[in-house]
């Protein structure tokens, strides 16, 4: 292999050194002018070499991790819970009209907080608005939830949310004990671990809670409970192969008739 020699060569040996104390790459905590000077060359020199060798981002120097994909065996063995802040409007909002004139208007009035669970199995999912993201809310979600799966003959074993201080509040911790559940929590900031229900909540905001002019936020609360019946019974979920997620639970015809109204 032929050495690089002059600026490029610089940069490229200070590029693969790795800094003792921290065991990281030194470059990754320098910025280009850092780089420059402990080099003594013009920035703006190293900003154009760096660009030059597709190594102007810290993503090309640290590559993102593969993705790994992972889906229970059985309904109930997890759930992904999380929350989405939602404003609250007394009028059709900009997000529909693309008119922004008057929105302050419907300041003051307020935020509601969808409560959401997915099932990792089936991804059958239930929702709630509740006025808070704080424990008593999220405790009253997860009985909730409990109670709705139990009604489709799914028993819940583990719940899996992020690091949010009601997840990490005692009672959060107790009501998971009473219930039986075993509470996992995500790396801190890897919201991927939780991406069912990241996922979830995109497709929640995509198809109810923007899909239509509400003209009260009250009204899209109404609507919520109608997507999501047509969501875990009706709706084609790509992920397993194009059926609806109540299509996973196996239901015997009489509880499918009772429970489908």
């Amino acid at each position: 292999m032929i050495a690089v020699r002059g600026p490029i060569g610089c940069i490229g040996r200070r590029l693969r050194r790795w800094s003792p104390r921290s065991g990281v790459s030194a470059a990754s905590g320098y910025t280009g002018q850092q780089t420059a000077a402990e080099l003594r060359i013009s920035p703006a020199t190293v900003s154009r070499i760096l660009r030059r060798l597709g190594l102007n981002r810290l993503a090309a120097l640290e590559p993102t991790e593969p993705v790994r994909r992972y889906e229970r065996e059985h309904p109930g063995e997890l759930i992904h819970v999380d929350i989405k802040k939602l404003g609250r409007f007394n009028h059709v909002g900009h997000r529909i009209t693309g008119d922004r004139r008057g929105q302050s208007n419907s300041r003051g009035v307020g935020w509601e907080y969808v409560h959401v669970c997915i099932d990792d199995a089936s991804r059958v999912a239930y929702a709630e608005i509740k006025k808070s993201e704080r424990k008593a809310s999220a405790v009253a979600f997860l009985k909730a939830a409990v109670i709705y799966y139990a009604k489709l003959g799914v028993s819940i074993q583990r719940v899996m949310t992020d690091n949010g201080s009601c997840y990490k509040s005692r009672a959060f911790g107790r009501a998971c004990k009473r219930l039986g559940l075993k509470h996992i929590r995500t790396r801190p900031y890897t919201p991927k671990t939780n991406g069912k229900a990241e996922r979830f909540i995109q497709t929640a905001l995509r198809e109810w809670a923007y899909a239509k002019a509400y003209q009260r936020s009250d009204h899209r609360g109404a609507e919520l409970p109608i997507w999501l019946h047509r969501y875990n019974w009706h709706r084609p979920h790509g992920s397993i192969g194009a059926k609806p997620p109540n299509s996973r639970l196996g239901l015997p015809e009489n509880n499918l008739l009772r429970l489908h109204t």
